[in-house]
């Protein structure tokens, strides 16, 4: 295999109905992209902040009442030092923001990272008290503790990711802890699944040995717990095995990297970044190529299930309109998957697949060289629909492939601009058509 540039546009970085709130950090590094634990299903952020602090908090951080100390990290890690339990401790938001500038002082915190955690905890909180909860500061504060302590454990150690990524799950969850920071954003009773039939079908395909490429439109860098927490009620299966393609970005960001440990990831370095540092270009395609390579072993075993978003990045509105859309498809992204699968020795299938999302966590208007982007941070409905899957001719000619890809891109936008009316324009279940059928199977 040549050393060429790979056509794997994928995703670059992971990254709204009320008021928004920004966040912004800035870094020299470089975002994250956010499959899913049986976990119970809250109707309620009241009933989630009671679940969070009762047991999950507790089966989060068993170290809490024994200390870390100089055996290692929650997740398996040695430390050099001691730990800071500052943010574990913390009882009150002033506490939090106060432990902040104390970490800062101790030497344990840059400044930039200190300024980015203070956003954070202050956006999240808006958007959570957006919800009209009365738990939300319960909530905010058993959340952010947990991931202002994963975001410093990982700056005492950092935590370096393999071409493919396995979920960490265990000493420390980081999987669970992603879906209940993310579950207080959705607004559920304005979220809807479309087709959700079809999610029992891929299943039965993946418990056959099947292989599963979801082509999908990306929106935010909480695509992977969305997709998890509409789909972890009836598909567990699905939720918990996702494999993600991810770029790079969204495993080096500092505030980011907690959230992609707790998926399963292929990462690579997008196309659309791929000469951001023109001297790093040929270290990224030997880094692609054995990322291709990795998907390639993983797909040979059958029964995986891969999202990927052919884009190569989040969708953006319209600069003129400030309509949301999908984002074009890349057919050479597209041709490679068909031909990964196609080779694997096991049957593959992809399925068109569409999500919106982006009301919580929009990404910048435009595509950003810089780590550490302003971000957006609200309460919101989501969406989630998958449509029949799509086959190729056998033609495998520059203009059959062009056309695999529009067909594929064509059902996404069609089931994007369902869900849209569904919960944009305020249709619910009214908004489903003949080939989308929505339903809300959390009720």
């Amino acid at each position: 295999m040549s050393a060429s540039p790979l056509p794997f546009p994928f995703l670059s970085s992971i990254s709204t109905g009320s008021p928004q709130f920004l966040l912004s950090f800035k870094s020299s590094s470089s975002s994250f992209l956010l499959p899913l634990q049986r976990v119970k299903l809250f109707r309620s952020t009241a009933e989630a902040a009671f679940f969070f602090t009762a047991k999950a908090m507790a089966e989060l951080v068993k170290d809490k009442e024994s200390g870390v100390a100089a055996a290692g990290t929650t997740d398996g890690r040695k430390l050099d030092v001691e730990h800071s339990r500052t943010f574990l401790d913390a009882r009150s938001e002033e506490e939090v923001l106060s432990g902040i500038k104390k970490e800062v002082e101790a030497g344990r915190l840059h400044p930039n990272v200190a300024a980015g955690m203070e956003e954070f905890f202050r956006n999240y909180k808006n958007a959570v008290f957006q919800s009209g909860d009365p738990a939300a500061a319960e909530i905010v504060l058993s959340n952010m503790a947990v991931a202002l302590d994963r975001v410093l454990v990982d700056v005492e150690d950092p935590f370096v990711f393999q071409p493919y990524h396995k979920a960490l799950r265990e000493p420390f969850d980081y999987y669970m802890f992603g879906q209940n920071y993310i579950r207080p954003l959705i607004d559920f009773k304005n979220s809807y699944v479309g087709n959700l039939s079809l999610f029992h079908e891929i299943e039965e395909k993946l418990k056959q040995g099947h292989n599963v490429v979801l082509i999908s439109n990306h929106q935010t860098e909480a695509d992977p717990a969305v997709i998890a927490l509409l789909l972890e009620k009836t598909n567990p299966h699905i939720a918990e095995n996702l494999i993600y393609v991810a770029g790079d970005r969204v495993i080096t960001d500092p505030l980011c990297k907690p959230f992609s440990m707790g998926r399963n990831l292929i990462c690579v370095y997008s196309k659309k970044h791929m000469y951001d540092v023109p001297e790093l270009a040929d270290m990224k395609r030997k880094a692609n190529i054995r990322s291709l390579k990795e998907m390639a072993m993983l797909l040979r075993t059958g029964s995986k299930l891969v999202w990927i978003a052919p884009s190569g990045g989040r969708d953006r509105p319209d600069p003129v309109t400030g309509e949301w859309y999908p984002a074009q498809f890349d057919s050479s992204s597209v041709d490679n998957m068909r031909r990964l699968i196609e080779s694997s020795g096991a049957p593959g299938h992809m399925y068109p697949l569409a999500l919106l999302c982006h009301g919580i966590m929009p990404p910048p208007s435009q595509v950003e060289k810089e780590i550490g982007e302003q971000r957006i941070i609200g309460f919101h409905g989501t969406g989630l629909s998958v449509a029949p899957e799509i086959t190729a001719a056998g033609d495998k000619s520059e203009e059959v492939k062009d056309e695999f890809t529009r067909s594929l891109y064509e059902s996404v936008t069609e089931q994007y601009n369902v869900l849209k009316s569904a919960i944009h324009e305020k249709q619910g279940l009214e908004a489903s058509t003949e080939g989308v059928a929505l339903s809300q199977p959390w009720n």
